[in-house]
């Protein structure tokens, strides 16, 4: 698909087999920003539309899923409301036991209201006000993410981007009934014939359905949650491509920058780049373009194609350059 063959929103969800959703929006959310790799410039309503109004893709923990996958990830909830061996679902079950009359609230006030945000939620938790990593002080969210990650609650909605929380019974259609182990069978194999190529005791093992056809030289910017690279031991036994995120890094320690891209062309890593959409001026800024050893000099043609692409996509009215690219395509960007 990432050459350029993809053509619909839920035909590509449902060949990955899921999106991430993650609220960093550098230059977009990478729920959008992976379609995009595969679809070129698309509407972004349409996936939205696809998951709350068609209800051909659903939303659950974090991820994107074609509806038809409910009956595997509703093994997976299962799983997590019985587990004992993890010790996240360990501590969600002890949080639910000491915060039963929270829980009861929670899910009296959807069945009674309808649809809520978390912030029209009491917090009526049995913790110590203790900040939590992620939640804060206040334990609504983890409530919410708890039941969710269960399957009694579910997201029916965003408003304004923020999460509507709903009774799950009320908003996934009824499905059979899968053994967890079959789903977490059928969802690897699911996985594996995305990807095409998996490592399996420090080997890599092809698909049996991957085709070995000619690939032309399209080239595209993938998103750092894109699972072509989201394995980064699979990227670099691949193509030998050595690729970490840096946000998290201290500026002074980053190698390349803070959201970096990795170039794709055709079936190759050819490079890496840093844009930023700065959305009040209306601009896509590419603060740095990396060339991989032996990437090749007529790709530049293709880079530049790529980004005014993406500027177009995301509304840019203008693209500009910091000094940050490398000889051999400079010329072809500039231009």
């Amino acid at each position: 698909m990432l050459d350029g063959s993809a053509t619909s929103v839920l035909d590509t969800v449902r060949r990955l087999g899921f999106l991430q959703i993650d609220p960093i929006s550098t230059v977009s959310p990478p729920q959008y920003l992976v379609l995009w790799s595969r679809l070129g410039p698309f509407e972004r309503e349409e996936l939205d539309r696809l998951v709350w109004v068609e209800r051909k893709l659903f939303e659950w923990n974090a991820f994107i899923y074609p509806i038809e996958s409910l009956p595997l990830i509703q093994a997976r909830m299962r799983r997590h409301r019985r587990g004992t061996q993890h010790g996240h679902d360990r501590w969600r079950r002890e949080f639910l036991t000491k915060n039963a009359a929270f829980r009861r609230y929670v899910l009296r006030e959807l069945e009674r209201r309808g649809p809520l945000l978390s912030r029209e939620l009491e917090d009526r938790s049995e913790e110590s006000r203790l900040e939590h990593r992620w939640y804060g002080n206040r334990y609504v969210g983890l409530m919410l993410a708890t039941l969710d990650i269960h399957g009694e609650i579910a997201v029916v909605g965003r408003r304004s981007g923020q999460r509507l929380w709903g009774l799950a019974d009320q908003w996934y259609p009824a499905a059979e009934t899968v053994p967890v182990r079959e789903a977490e069978r059928l969802l690897a194999e699911q996985r594996f014939r995305a990807l095409g190529v998996k490592i399996e005791r420090g080997r890599l093992v092809v698909h049996p359905e991957v085709t070995d056809g000619p690939v032309g030289t399209r080239v595209t910017f993938l998103s750092p949650f894109d699972r072509l690279v989201h394995d980064r031991d699979r990227a670099e036994a691949l193509w030998d491509f050595f690729y970490r995120l840096e946000m998290y890094v201290p500026k002074a320690k980053r190698v390349h920058g803070y959201y970096v891209l990795p170039i794709l062309r055709g079936d190759r890593l050819i490079g890496r780049i840093e844009p930023v959409f700065d959305r009040k001026a209306g601009a896509l800024r590419v603060n740095g373009v990396f060339a991989e050893p032996g990437a090749p000099a007529s790709a530049g043609h293709g880079i530049a194609r790529a980004i005014r692409r993406l500027a177009k996509w995301l509304g840019a009215s203008e693209v500009s350059y910091s000094r940050r690219v490398p000889a051999i395509w400079r010329d072809s960007l500039r231009n």
